[in-house]
Parts: C-alpha cells; sequence; structure tokens
C-alpha cells in the first residue's frame, strides 16, 4: 500500500499516527478486507481496536450490509445467547414474543465482536458452529436458521493462556485466528503520543472555546516516558482533565505530575503471563514447614509417653507386704495364688494414646488437613486460611487423601 492511499484511509477514520506496528496493522487490515476470511485483532484495552473492523467491513463487498458492533462482555451470560442467536416464544422467562438476534439481523453484513474472550463456553460451541457451518438454533427453536455473516473479533487477553486454563475453546480460537492483527499499545508508538495529545487538546479547545494547552520540553519527555497503561483512551482522558483544570495553558513538568499517575512503572491492564503456569512452591514450603514442627511435637509426646509408662509400670509392680498393708490393687492374694486382674486406669491411658512407631510426611499432611477441616465444620475456605495454603491447595490435598 502507497503513502498517499495509507494517508487517505488515516484521515477518513480520523487515525493519527506513523509508526511502523501501527501501518502494518493498517495494512494487514486492507489486504483482508475483499475476502470473507475471520480477523481477529489483539491488543490491549484502549489501543483503538474498533478501528479496524468498520475498515475492513466499509472496503469489502459486504459494505452495503449491516455492520453491528457487540461488546461480550458487557451482556449478562443468561441472556447473551438470545442477544447473538435470538429466541423463540415462551423460551424462557420474559419472552413474550420471538427475536431475531444479531446473526439473523446483520445476514450479509459484519458483525464486530469485541472482548470475545469473555464469551461463556456454551455461546462459544453456538459461536464456531455458525463459523463452520453457517447453521444456528435460535433459544428454545427446534428450526435449524441459515446466515451469512462475516465475524471480525477483537481481545485484549492472553487467549493462549485462556486456553490452557479452559476458558476459552482452542478450536474456536483457531477459526477466528485466520488473519490476526496485532494493534501497538501506545507506550510502543513514539512520537505518536504528542501527536495524539495536541489532537485531543485542539479538540477539547474548539468544543469549549479554550486555549488550546501545549506542553514544554520537560512535558514532552515524561509523556514519553510514560508507560500509559490505559492507552489512548488514557491519553484523551489526561488531556481533557488538563484542557479543563489546568490554570496555565503551557503544561509544566510539575503542572503534569498532578494528572498523571504515581505508579509510573505499570505497564498493560492485561497481563500477558509467558508460562501460563502457577507455582506453588511456597505453599508447599510453608506446608512442609509445619509438617515437621508437627513431627517435633509427636516426638516430644512420645519421649513423655515412654516416661510416664515407666513410672506406671514402676508402681503397678506387685510388692511383699506385711501386717495389715493391704496388696497392690492389680492383684489379689486368694489361697495363697496371685491372679492378674483388670488393667488399672493409668495402664489403659497410656495404652490409648500410645503412638505408633513411625509417623511420616503423608500420615501428619493427612492429620492436619482432617483437624482443620473438622475445626472449621467443613468449611474448606476457613481450613485452608488456618494452614496457611491456598483453596487450590487444600483441595488437591483433600482429593490426595481421600478426604473427599
Amino acid at each position: 500500500m502507497n503513502t498517499s492511499e495509507l494517508q487517505n484511509i488515516k484521515q477518513r477514520y480520523s487515525i493519527v499516527g506513523n509508526c511502523d506496528a501501527l501501518n502494518r496493522a493498517l495494512d494487514v487490515a486492507l489486504q483482508v478486507a475483499p475476502t470473507d476470511l475471520s480477523v481477529l485483532i489483539v491488543g490491549e484495552s484502549g489501543v483503538g481496536k474498533e478501528i479496524i473492523p468498520r475498515l475492513i467491513h466499509d472496503r469489502s463487498p459486504r459494505k452495503r450490509g449491516e455492520y453491528f458492533a457487540i461488546n461480550c462482555g458487557s451482556i449478562p451470560e443468561g441472556t447473551i445467547d438470545s442477544e447473538l442467536f435470538g429466541h423463540e416464544k415462551g423460551s424462557f422467562t420474559g419472552a413474550i414474543g420471538e427475536r431475531e438476534g444479531y446473526f439473523g439481523i446483520a445476514n450479509k453484513g459484519t458483525l464486530f465482536l469485541d472482548e470475545v474472550g469473555e464469551l461463556p463456553l456454551a455461546t462459544q460451541a453456538r459461536l464456531l458452529r455458525v463459523l463452520e457451518t453457517g447453521e444456528y438454533l435460535r433459544v428454545g427453536g427446534q428450526k435449524v436458521m441459515k446466515t451469512d455473516v462475516r465475524i471480525v473479533a477483537a481481545t485484549n487477553v492472553n487467549m493462549h493462556k485462556a486456553i490452557s486454563e479452559g476458558r476459552f475453546r482452542e478450536d474456536l480460537y483457531y477459526r477466528l485466528n485466520t488473519i490476526p492483527i496485532q494493534m501497538p499499545p501506545l507506550r510502543d508508538r513514539g512520537e505518536d503520543i504528542l501527536l495524539l495529545f495536541r489532537l485531543f487538546a485542539m479538540l477539547m479547545a474548539e468544543k469549549y472555546r479554550l486555549p488550546k494547552i501545549t506542553l514544554t520540553e520537560e512535558a514532552q519527555q515524561i509523556m514519553l516516558k510514560y508507560k500509559w497503561p490505559g492507552n489512548v483512551r488514557q491519553l484523551k482522558n489526561i488531556t481533557e482533565q488538563m484542557s479543563i483544570l489546568s490554570e496555565r495553558r503551557e503544561v509544566t513538568a510539575q503542572d503534569l505530575q498532578k494528572f498523571i499517575p504515581q505508579d509510573q512503572e505499570s505497564t498493560q491492564l492485561a497481563k500477558i503471563d509467558n508460562g501460563g503456569s502457577t507455582s506453588y512452591e511456597n505453599e508447599r514450603e510453608i506446608l512442609y514447614k509445619i509438617l515437621y514442627e508437627l513431627r517435633g511435637n509427636v516426638s516430644d509426646l512420645r519421649r513423655d509417653m515412654n516416661n510416664l509408662r515407666k513410672q506406671l509400670d514402676a508402681t503397678s509392680q506387685p510388692a511383699v507386704m506385711t501386717g495389715d498393708t493391704q496388696m497392690p490393687a492389680i492383684y489379689r492374694q486368694a489361697d495363697e495364688t496371685r491372679i492378674p486382674q483388670t488393667p488399672s486406669v493409668q495402664d489403659a491411658v497410656a495404652e490409648e494414646i500410645r503412638e505408633p512407631e513411625t509417623l511420616n510426611l503423608s500420615d501428619m499432611g493427612r492429620q492436619m488437613v482432617e483437624k482443620a477441616l473438622k475445626r472449621n465444620g467443613g468449611n474448606r475456605k476457613k481450613a485452608a486460611a488456618e494452614l496457611g495454603i491456598s483453596d487450590r491447595t487444600l483441595y488437591r490435598r483433600i482429593r490426595q487423601y481421600g478426604l473427599e
């Protein structure tokens, strides 16, 4: 795509910026627009992903058809199937009539599914069927409906992590991701930050008839170094705040610090985890520490019991008595023959509390979990807090020890 055509596109859609990553995203969108291939736009919240599907629709053979932008994250889970696919009369409480749904209304057009990563799994299965066959069922319906809709989706989450955690279908991801488009975060766009600031400042000045604000050189450097976790949306909000609240029309570095949040080291709002796994090292270390301490307590208890047992054995030994002194209770003299009687209460107690000779970590871990659950009335959350581990780790231990 030549430079003049690219500039015309930017002017038509009010796109400001000249960074290579932004130009590449626009170039891919223009190339894929004449086709019917599915497109997945990936980027952080606030980078301007909504521009791409509009551009694709307007440059496609479907430009005379309907275009709908749907925020999947803002529709309640209980009604999203009805919104997308429609419903039959009486299919659920409040369904007083039939509803067409976006897939029916947008036939021969384009649907932009923003925040597609927030779709419930059941809805993902329905969407996959539409993408593969063009067929769907209304909620509560039996008749197979047909539609010819192009899907452009967008997300700000790490889709590979969502797949590994079972929150998103892998087959649907590859179906949507036929053509990926990556929108760059604002912090990677360099001088585009200052261009966007000038645009927003000019729009505010024209709208409210105010003198336009500008930045000193030091203030510009702060703008360029800031991480912009909210991307273009955040820059627009801060510019509007300064246009109204700043006493001076030339904003200095000191003035700018009043409007930019102090946590300047923060990056994107949707954190991307390359590993996709969770570490339980700290929890295991805490559990092992507790088990070793418990083992020490058991050893002390065993030693005390041995000493007590020796004392009980010594006091219960038969002795020769003279005069009117009675024999020990454990024996009785009858016809000059000693007959063993029932063991004393002390012996019974000693036998009851006698510990096994060996006790491994698994035994101690099971006892700890059992006691914690018993003390908390079976409440796993409270038991986990008492043990100093997470709910997930406690659940794994319960399964391991067969305590379910």
